[in-house]
């Protein structure tokens, strides 16, 4: 029976989570894959455009 609202990560019980949060943000590349594909992508079109792809907001 599950008990609703109540979840067990055995990734965050070994401590697995922290070290990869640990590792991401000290080098600043993501571990996950959205977050690879993201970072890739973005440094892919700045290249392309030969400048940033964010607009400033005036």
């Amino acid at each position: 029976m599950k008990i609703p609202g109540l979840s067990f990560s055995w990734k965050r019980a070994i401590g697995i989570s922290a070290a990869k949060q640990k590792i991401s943000r000290a080098t600043g590349i993501p571990t996950t894959r959205g977050g690879l594909e993201r970072k890739i992508g973005s440094a892919v079109l700045g290249i392309l455009t030969g400048g940033k792809t964010k607009r400033r907001r005036r």
